[in-house]
């Protein structure tokens, strides 16, 4: 779900960098369709594939601060995400959110005690990526519309700060998260975000000025969701979550952006909309 590439990738015009870049816009090219497709299907099929997307968010996150040994933790965490999920589709809510405390109580509770705070955090972050990509969906006015206006907001953003941070470079955002990304990769992203919302606009699916200052906001919200990834795998020195995806490491290196951007938009579109209406609150101004 996520981008070309992040702006921490080697650089290009070395061989390895060039090589790299190739083999993540070829697994992009592939993940990219699949999940519009899916995406657009919506139901049971979007269901599976964020459930099992939230359930490795999870998993990863354990690797990430050294917790992936309780299997107990693993396992009691990935079963609540699994049930929540399904307790979504029919739209029991109350009762899926109930599984889901559960499974954090129970995964922090079994967890050494170091490590329990980290636990939960690591749930509570897929549960909400969980419960955001389906509710957003779910609106049968304006689900897939708004869930495509994130995912090309997010893409755009790592896109941009991709090509323009590593064409500019300059000033480091914020060096001792992530050393490697840039201010002008920042404004690149932002810049490729409002072009892909101006875009929604010209396709008639919103009015110019509020879809734009939508853009801005969830670029900006999908990168600080990248920094605070980072900040999270430079506290235990990992450098990506897993190698599952060719050439783009893990899940959550590649979902950390649009994780905080669905979250934002879900609850938007609740306030505004209410359970039923999450997509149209949060796109349609």
């Amino acid at each position: 779900m996520s981008g070309v590439a992040p702006e921490t990738s080697p650089t290009p015009g070395t061989a390895k960098g060039a090589s790299n870049l190739v083999v993540r816009v070829v697994v992009a090219g592939v993940l990219a369709p699949l999940t519009i497709g899916i995406a657009w299907i919506g139901g049971w099929p979007w269901l599976c594939l964020v459930t099992a997307a939230a359930a490795l968010l999870y998993f990863e996150w354990l690797m990430v601060v050294g917790a992936s040994g309780n299997r107990i933790a693993a396992a009691a965490g990935i079963a609540a995400l699994v049930i929540a999920g399904v307790l979504l589709m029919p739209a029991l809510a109350a009762a899926a959110l109930g599984v889901a405390a559960v499974g954090l109580v129970v995964a922090a509770g079994v967890s050494a005690r170091g490590q329990r705070a980290w636990v939960a955090a690591g749930f509570a972050y897929a549960a909400a990526a969980l419960f955001a990509a389906v509710v957003v969906r779910r609106d049968a006015d304006a689900g897939f519309v708004a869930l495509m206006f994130v995912l090309l907001v997010v893409w755009g953003a790592d896109i941009g700060g991709y090509f323009v941070g590593r064409s500019l470079g300059g000033p480091k955002l914020w060096p001792r998260v992530s050393p490697n990304k840039t201010w002008s990769g920042a404004l690149g992203g932002l810049m490729f975000s409002l072009v892909a919302a101006a875009g929604f606009a010209v396709s008639g699916f919103g009015r110019l000025l509020p879809l734009l200052l939508l853009g801005a906001v969830l670029s900006a919200v999908s990168q600080l969701g990248d920094l605070f990834e980072s900040a999270v795998k430079r506290r235990f020195g990992v450098k990506d979550s897993s190698q599952i995806i060719p050439g783009h490491g893990g899940l959550l290196d590649r979902l950390d952006g649009f994780v905080a951007a669905i979250v934002f938009a879900a609850i938007i579109g609740f306030m505004r909309g209410g359970l039923d209406g999450v997509g149209r609150g949060f796109l349609v101004w």
